[in-house]
């Protein structure tokens, strides 16, 4: 998405912007405008590598509250000149989500900032799905008339309006709108909302793609064609072969996995791996050595969706190939393979780590892996990728190998990972961190109290320090 800049990992700041627990911890130990500053700046520049599998919101904002933190650079943030230049999400999101947290926790302060916002920023739609899940009635009520004057009443701005109600990812604001007695506002409200469910209808009356009867041919023809616009059918096109082509059909789809346009043969491999076909790990080799990358990267994606012994046979071959195809091979045998293939993860994990470094995306399944074969000697290495990891995601992965493969896990990280950023981590020290460390019973106490944790969260504590769990 973006490529932020992530401070070493032994840093305050490096590890605030990792999410980690230890950031937390050491943040309270901290100056406290040392620990502010650092705090903000992760705020207002979001470190996260992608928002979509990373959370910061809470854990910075819980810090907020530790360090009884205003929110005064925050509002500086938002209303800087720039926020009318770069509209994109990417600049406030992770900033209007802090708010909308202290404003769950009662901060007004956060709660006036998210409205006024509302009212004038840029990526205002952020900010009112913020207020939709914390902000009273009253209070949405009131902004009705600052929104729908972002939406001139000519028919660009109707059609914007309707785009706007339909794709609105909290519904409450629109639904109070659509009640209101002013012709200016609820009369608008249901109009756009109308014209929303019209649209939606009549693109399911016009779709698109394959229709009944279609040839295997007029398929392929199909994924070629979306290649050229720039679509990568591969894997609908394969479904749609899965449905018209018949045991006849079998020598013309093999011929187009060898050698048929470069559509035509992603969307083959593809149906040939989805059907086990016993021709198919042969077509896979001879793609990912041929000139087409498209053809290569295809190749390489539908043998990671096979699941039966013959890949997982194939994969013990590939898996010390230099080349994506082996790096795939050993990503199959860290999902699907047996103990007997816990050396050839191990090295594909050292391999990966050394000559990638700890967030190359591949390692997350072999991180997995480590932890499901129950790899004791590569703790050192989930420990390393643990520390130095951007991605909470890729850590809390790390962490729960940890937790199956090192010993020390349980007083170590577990107790770290009371604090972290993400909420499946935190459930995984729950009920992992022992309770010999004086801060694990207080940090259980205060999660089990804490209306904005995850009920996972709570749900693991309680069993730690519920009526029928031992004495924590």
């Amino acid at each position: 998405m973006f490529d932020p800049f992530i401070a070493p990992s032994g840093t305050l700041l490096g590890l605030l912007q990792r999410g980690r627990g230890d950031g937390t911890l050491h943040a309270l130990a901290a100056p406290r405008p040392e620990a502010l500053a650092a705090l903000n700046h992760c705020v207002l520049s979001d470190p996260r590598h992608d928002w979509q599998v990373e959370n910061r919101s809470l854990y910075y904002a819980r810090l907020y509250l530790d360090l009884d933190g205003g929110t005064e650079e925050i509002e500086r943030h938002l209303w800087d000149p720039e926020d009318h230049l770069r509209t994109d999400d990417s600049r406030t999101g992770l900033a209007l989500a802090v708010l909308g947290h202290l404003a769950s926790y009662g901060r007004d302060d956060a709660l006036v900032l998210l409205r006024r916002y509302a009212a004038t920023g840029s990526n205002w739609a952020w900010a009112l799905d913020e207020l939709a899940l914390r902000d009273d009635d009253a209070g949405l009520r009131s902004l009705a008339g600052a929104v729908l004057a972002r939406f001139p009443a000519t028919a660009e701005g109707t059609a914007e309006l309707a785009a706007a109600v339909r794709d609105a990812f909290e519904p409450r604001p629109w639904r109070l709108w659509a009640d209101d007695p002013r012709e200016a506002v609820g009369a608008r409200v249901r109009a756009a909302t109308e014209q929303g469910s019209f649209d939606r209808w009549q693109r399911q009356m016009r779709p698109g793609g394959p229709r009944p009867g279609w040839s295997v041919q007029a398929v392929f023809d199909w994924a070629q064609e979306g290649l050229e616009r720039g679509s990568a059918l591969h894997v609908p096109a394969a479904r749609c072969l899965s449905a018209v082509a018949g045991t006849e059909d079998r020598p013309l789809i093999i011929e187009a996995a060898r050698s048929g346009s470069e559509g035509a043969r992603c969307a083959a491999l593809h149906y040939l791996a989805e059907a086990q076909d016993p021709a198919v790990l042969d077509l896979i080799e001879q793609a990912v050595t041929g000139p087409s990358r498209t053809v290569a990267d295809a190749a390489v994606a539908a043998f990671e969706r096979m699941c039966g012994e013959a890949a997982v046979d194939r994969a013990r071959g590939w898996a010390h190939r230099p080349d994506a195809l082996g790096a795939s091979a050993a990503g199959v045998l860290a999902c699907r393979g047996s103990v007997q293939d816990a050396p050839l993860v191990l090295a594909a994990l050292r391999e990966a780590v050394r000559g990638e470094g700890p967030d190359t995306p591949r390692l997350c399944t072999l991180v997995d892996g480590a932890g499901r074969l129950g790899i004791a000697c590569a703790a050192p290495v989930l420990r390393h990728v643990y520390r130095e990891t951007s991605s909470s995601h890729l850590r809390g992965r790390a962490a729960r190998s940890l937790a199956a493969t090192d010993p020390s896990f349980a007083s170590g990280f577990a107790v770290e990972c009371l604090w972290d950023c993400e909420e499946t981590t935190r459930e995984l020290a729950a009920h992992h961190a022992e309770t010999g460390d004086i801060r694990v019973a207080e940090r259980l106490r205060r999660l089990a109290a804490d209306p904005a944790e995850e009920a996972e969260v709570q749900t693991a504590v309680r069993s730690r320090i519920g009526p029928d769990a031992p004495a924590v």
